[in-house]
């Protein structure tokens, strides 16, 4: 199947600054593709080239296995990061007008947008003033002109800015309605709690580099630590002296004569061998293997990436 987009190695500089440094992604279709980093990254940059807002100085972008075109701006839908509106304009007349900038006729436009509004309980928005909403009030208004002209391939940077948890699980299930109903979407952000919830796969964009990529259930898997959180009654004495050399106790924490341990796995041993060895003299009460989460891993590949230019740089 052909990626709806491919970007290839792609360098962008402003004046000194290095935004982007030979930056390469696949975005298969009908996912959600998580763009991640923390602000300045490149992120943004990223989303204007692919929206040919500005061109890369060098690198190539491909549509549907096309190189990047203008006729391609009609089959992207781009929620950017800063609101867009017109402040003194209505929201119905506002919404009409951009609908029809994306090619809408003004009958169709009045039907979806009705549509819209009466899903997201705001009918009695259409002849308020832009000026008059909240951020959280904009940016659904923004988030249904986005969507309204149902674009193949929907970049949505930082889209939970401004909302309620209320507000934006009501985003969230809409973004995962939208992908299931065939559009393929782009979600840029510095906020590592949704990605796991929502996107299928990633890259971690950090200082213009791309510094990891590919699905998140790999990307959790490969960055397991073989450690393990076990909640048990009885002796914790007895139950270090049960460890043998091929476990490490990495913390405790007890209540009364019920127990938390963390403990790594050493070597090629496996958790029944640790369970064998402890379950004679305590009561397994839990027994769960830790997963990093996606912010866990950001902070360890940075990290890991920061040590080593520093150590390349003592060496040169």
């Amino acid at each position: 199947m052909t990626p709806i987009l491919e970007v290839k190695h792609i360098h962008k500089n402003y004046a000194s600054h290095v935004a982007l440094k030979d930056v390469s992604l696949v975005v298969e279709p009908q996912k959600i593709f998580g763009l991640l980093g923390p602000n300045g990254a490149g992120k943004t940059s990223l989303i204007r080239i692919i929206n040919q807002i500005t061109g890369p100085d060098s690198g190539d972008v491909l549509f549907n296995g096309e190189r990047l075109a203008p006729k391609h701006v009609d089959f992207i839908g781009y929620l950017p990061e800063e609101r867009g509106l017109y402040k003194k304009m209505s929201v119905g007349e506002q919404v009409m007008y951009l609908a029809q900038l994306k090619g809408l006729k003004k009958a169709d436009a009045k039907v979806k947008l009705q549509q819209w509004f009466k899903k997201f309980e705001i009918e009695n928005w259409w002849d308020k003033k832009i000026e008059e909403l909240s951020k959280g009030m904009q940016q659904k208004v923004q988030f249904i002109v986005t969507v309204l002209h149902e674009p193949k391939l929907l970049i949505l940077d930082e889209p939970f800015s401004g909302f309620d948890p209320i507000n934006a699980q009501l985003i969230k299930n809409e973004i995962l309605e939208l992908r299931d109903k065939g559009a393929t979407i782009i979600f840029s952000t510095h906020n590592m709690g949704s990605v796991e919830e929502l996107c299928d796969n990633i890259a971690l964009i950090n200082k213009a580099e791309k510094l990891l990529d590919g699905s998140v259930k790999d990307i959790r898997k490969k960055y397991k630590s073989n450690t393990y959180n076990i909640t048990f009654r009885g002796n914790l004495i007895g139950f270090t002296n049960a460890l043998w050399a091929g476990a490490e106790l990495l913390d405790k924490k007890s209540d009364e004569d019920v127990h938390t341990v963390t403990v790594k796995m050493l070597r090629q041993n496996k958790p029944n061998d640790l369970l064998q060895a402890v379950i004679s003299n305590s009561e397994i009460l839990a027994f769960n293997e830790i997963v990093p989460s996606m912010n866990d891993i950001f902070i360890s590949v940075v990290e890991n990436k920061t040590t080593l230019n520093t150590q390349s740089a003592f060496t040169e």
